[in-house]
């Protein structure tokens, strides 16, 4: 396969992993002697079970056999999610994140919180300053750069609470009898 351009593969693909309900987040090419690889990454608003991917690796895979311009070279071909160090680079990824503790850097400085609600183009941030939690509207066109941080220990359900609740298979908080679980909304339904 002589070394595709990204925008080649995107062009390929973009119809057919939004078709199977992914978000084609990013590609990546890179030529290695007479060996490519490409690097495939989608994510999608439920999150993905890792046994789906080999299906759309499959299919992704058939794509490219199925044009002439890659030629008969031998490629390898990574079909994955985002890592929990990619940045929050658009609302989707905010979205995604609600619950999730998160370093953010703005012009300003730079902080720790935990993404709340996205409303609009502005997320809610849980902030704790001298043992005090707050929440803070945050510009996402004010954020320089946003990372997803691991974290060792549950957050408390104030916390939680605060950023709008326990979403999906998001951080569980340390006392599950004062919060609810709040269900993310499906597209096209009027919750």
């Amino acid at each position: 396969m002589p070394v595709p351009s990204k925008e080649r593969v995107v062009e390929l693909l973009a119809d057919l992993v939004r078709e199977r309900g992914y978000d084609l987040e990013d590609v990546n090419v890179v030529a290695a002697g007479k060996h490519s690889a490409v690097r495939i990454m989608v994510d999608r608003e439920e999150g993905i079970d890792l046994d789906a991917l080999p299906e759309l690796s499959r299919e992704i895979s058939d794509a490219f056999d199925a044009v002439t311009d890659f030629g008969e070279a031998p490629y390898t071909l990574e079909v994955t999610t985002p890592g929990i160090d990619r940045p929050l680079t658009e609302a989707r990824h905010w979205r995604r994140a609600r619950g999730r503790k998160v370093r953010i850097e703005l012009a300003d400085g730079k902080f720790d919180g935990r993404v709340g609600v996205l409303d609009g183009d502005s997320v809610t941030v849980v902030i704790k300053e001298k043992g005090v939690l707050s929440t803070r509207p945050v510009a996402l066109s004010d954020v320089v750069k946003a990372v997803v941080q691991v974290e060792f220990s549950r957050p408390s359900a104030e916390e939680m609470d605060l950023a709008g609740g326990v979403v999906g298979s998001r951080p569980s908080p340390a006392n599950t009898d004062e919060i609810v679980d709040v269900e993310a909304p499906e597209e096209g339904s009027d919750k």
